[in-house]
């Protein structure tokens, strides 16, 4: 496996070896020593999948308790993957990458805590599957506007699918105002 760094401190993109003929293929997502030696040492608890239509954006999300980072990967279908350095003290607060992670490519991109995460389905079945470093706590959840004007993401769909939840989400500045963004420290 390879470790591709991006311009966010913390935030890597993985190249797994895939062994294809005309079986198939097969991959190790996620293998501790190996993870170790690329320097990603946490912990994993949790496995998430979660299955979206075409042009559903979820995110961004973010868990502060505990702090959650999370390892994602698309298994059927194409996504757009999206990771915002929300770290009070970070030289790149407020900063986003993302990259297209589809079935063919077979990326994975690992965002540590301190990352708002989310994606846009770009094909009529998206499944993504993610480990997260956390367990999931609904008290300690929150979200940033996806379209926050701040961040400026530049999303692949204009009048994306959203949750209400998401359609509520607050902006990067309300969230650091907020006692709980001091959770994320650099």
């Amino acid at each position: 496996m390879k470790a591709e760094t991006t311009h966010i401190d913390g935030l890597i993109v993985l190249h797994p070896n895939v062994f294809e003929d005309d079986r198939g293929f097969f991959m190790e997502a996620y293998k501790h020593s190996v993870f170790n030696d690329l320097g990603i040492t946490t912990e994993f608890v949790q496995d998430n999948h979660s299955k979206s239509s075409k042009h559903v954006v979820r995110g961004l999300h973010f868990q502060w308790n505990p702090p959650m980072g999370k390892l994602m990967r698309v298994t059927r279908g194409s996504a757009f993957l999206v990771a915002v350095d929300i770290r009070h003290g970070s030289p790149t607060l407020g900063e986003w990458y993302g990259r297209e992670v589809n079935e063919e490519n077979k990326l994975q991109i690992f965002a540590p805590s301190g990352f708002a995460r989310g994606f846009c389905s770009l094909s009529d079945i998206t499944e993504i599957q993610y480990k997260c470093t956390g367990e999931y706590n609904s008290a300690g959840e929150g979200g940033i506007r996806w379209n926050d004007p701040e961040i400026g993401v530049k999303w692949p769909v204009d009048n994306p699918v959203l949750s209400e939840k998401d359609k509520k989400a607050q902006t990067l500045n309300e969230w650091l105002k907020t006692e709980a963004s001091r959770n994320f420290l650099v």
